[in-house]
Order: C-alpha cells, then sequence, then structure tokens
C-alpha cells in the first residue's frame, strides 16, 4: 500500500494538539492535588483549646485576669439590676451567651477575640477595640449601658480575653471560633414548626413564656431569657436568626455540643425564627451599617441595598436576596 505523506503543517497541527492535551493532564493533576492537600488540611486543622485556668498566674496581672472571668460568669452579681459595682444591665450573664465563660467551642467563644482586634467593623464603619466589642455586648445583648472606658471592670475583662487567646498568631481564627455558620435553607424559616420545636425541647429550661429560670436563691439566671423585657434587644447580633440558628443548632438544648447534636439544621432555624419573632426590648442603632452595601442579608432593618422587604431579610429565604447583590445561593 502506497504511503501517503503528511504536510508539515498537519503534523505542527498534531503535535500542538499533543502537547495541549499533555498540558491539560498535568493541570488537572495540579488542581487535584491542591484539593487533596486543602482537605487534608481542612481534616487535620487543629481545635482550638481553651487554656487551662490553673495556669492564670498568682500575680497582679493574673488577679485581673481571674477577676475579668469572674465579670464573664457572674456580670449579673457585679453589673445586673441588683449589681455590686454598678447596675447597668438586664441580669443576664455574659456567660448565658457566651458559654463556659467563652471558652466552649462554637459556643460564641472568645478564641479569635484577642488575635483579631482592633478590626473595621462594617457595622459601625469604624475600627473597633476589643472594649468596644464587650460595651456593645453590654448595651445590645445585656440591653444595658457601657462600662467606663478606664474603669477596673472593662480592663479586667479585656484583660481576660487577651489570656484566652494567647498563643493564638495574629490574624488568626481557629477553627471553633464564634459560632459555626449555617447553610442558607431554600425556604423561609418557618416561626410555627418553630413554636413546636421550642415546646418539645426548649420550653422546659428557658420555661413556657421563654422567661428563663434563675438559680435559686439568686440573682442570677441559670437558664437565660429569650424574650421579654430582661431579654436582648434588637440591637444583639443573635436577633439574626443566622447567629441564633447557627449557635442553637450546636449547643441547645442545653448540654449538647457540636458532636452531638440534636436538632436538625431546619429545626434549628425555625425554632432561631420563632425565638425572634416574640416580643423583646426595641432598641434602635441608626449609626449601624452606614455603608448599606455591606448589610447582612439577615438583618431585618431599612433601608436596604435591594428590593426585598424587612419580613424576608428577617426570615428568608435567603438565596434571592444574595442572588440579587450577586454573591450566590447560600451562606
Amino acid at each position: 500500500m502506497k504511503r501517503i505523506p503528511l504536510d508539515s503543517g498537519i503534523l505542527r497541527l498534531l503535535w500542538i494538539m499533543l502537547l495541549v492535551g499533555l498540558l491539560l493532564i498535568v493541570i488537572k493533576m495540579l488542581f487535584s492535588n491542591r484539593n487533596h492537600i486543602r482537605e487534608r488540611e481542612k481534616k487535620s486543622a487543629t481545635l482550638w483549646i481553651a487554656p487551662d485556668t490553673g495556669s492564670i498566674p498568682h500575680t497582679v496581672d493574673g488577679a485581673m485576669i481571674r477577676y475579668g472571668r469572674d465579670l464573664i460568669v457572674h456580670t449579673s452579681v457585679y453589673l445586673g439590676p441588683k449589681g455590686k459595682i454598678v447596675a447597668i444591665s438586664n441580669g443576664m450573664n455574659c456567660q448565658n451567651c457566651h458559654l463556659d465563660a467563652g471558652t466552649k467551642l462554637w459556643g460564641n467563644n472568645y478564641s479569635s477575640t484577642a488575635s483579631t482586634y482592633p478590626k473595621f467593623r462594617a457595622r459601625s464603619g469604624t475600627v473597633e477595640s476589643i472594649g468596644k466589642k464587650v460595651n456593645d455586648c453590654l448595651i445590645r445583648s445585656l440591653n444595658g449601658n457601657a462600662l467606663d472606658s478606664n474603669s477596673l471592670e472593662l480592663r479586667a475583662i479585656i484583660a481576660y480575653i487577651h489570656w484566652l487567646g494567647k498563643g493564638v498568631p495574629k490574624g488568626y481564627k481557629p477553627p471553633g471560633s464564634g459560632i459555626k455558620e449555617m447553610i442558607y435553607l431554600e425556604r423561609a424559616a418557618d416561626t410555627a414548626k418553630g413554636k413546636l420545636v421550642f415546646e418539645q425541647k426548649c420550653g422546659k429550661c428557658h420555661g413556657e413564656n421563654g422567661a428563663g429560670k434563675l438559680k435559686a436563691g439568686s440573682t442570677e439566671y441559670e437558664y437565660p431569657p429569650l424574650w421579654g423585657e430582661k431579654s436582648y434587644n434588637t440591637g444583639a447580633g443573635i436577633y439574626r436568626i443566622s447567629k441564633l440558628a447557627g449557635y442553637i443548632k450546636n449547643n441547645m438544648p442545653f448540654g449538647i455540643d457540636f458532636k452531638s447534636t440534636q436538632l436538625t439544621d431546619d429545626e434549628a432555624w425555625d425554632v432561631a425564627a420563632f425565638v425572634n419573632s416574640q416580643p423583646r426590648p426595641f432598641k434602635a442603632f441608626p449609626a449601624d451599617w452606614p455603608d448599606i452595601n455591606t448589610k447582612p442579608e439577615d438583618l431585618p432593618f431599612g433601608p436596604f441595598s435591594d428590593t426585598f422587604s424587612a419580613q424576608q431579610h428577617k426570615y428568608g429565604p435567603f438565596g434571592p436576596i444574595l442572588h440579587q447583590r450577586g454573591k450566590g445561593q447560600i451562606k
């Protein structure tokens, strides 16, 4: 059979196609390897471990740290309506929201506070200090007033937060920090379904009327009020249901943790919606979110940078809001 000679241009094209094919294979292998490395890093990422309180030094600085911890655990004793230092809060303890004195994994802990502050926060449009963050919690979550910036109490709380964050590199947020983010539902959170979850899982501790339960013979709450005049106000971070849902999912009913959750994601969203639909102190913060384009999609107070209602901003679905903002469909 007579062989047909190949044109040099065709040969060159075949060589180019072969080289491109080999290059694509190499790129695919590199990306695959990178993804494997990322997955391995995720699995091997060390969860934050709070320092042992037994390691607090018996020094003047150590005494300050211990006092700061005591203020977190027993806020009501010092700063509540009958506080022995000053009466500036609603009677809840910081620990009622920042579990185990701010040390519980995904229990709204302080693990990355010292490493990430001072930092710019879109809510205020300013660079905030740890002291500003603490006072915001007093004003919003404890529906009270700020501590003097030079007060012993504020300095002690800051000292404790810095001690908790020792060893955490600057700018680093270790796994287990704060509140674990939840994937948004494709539907609106359902307050009626949430009420059923509350009655079955939450009312035993927090009371059918959400008023909480005081410790026997004490001014401190064993289980904090979830609504009503003694609960957090509408400016609190957990008034956003994404925050409350993540907190509930990994910490409630009281005593569970992220390794032994009892509620489904849907139940966590629904009960968060029910709790935040109940009456509570209203406080306006007109200076919040000076750039409305940075407002979270689940913040229910306008003005908004999109065309959705306050109702949808409160309960969802949040996918359409994110889509209109060009941010995808999930958190």
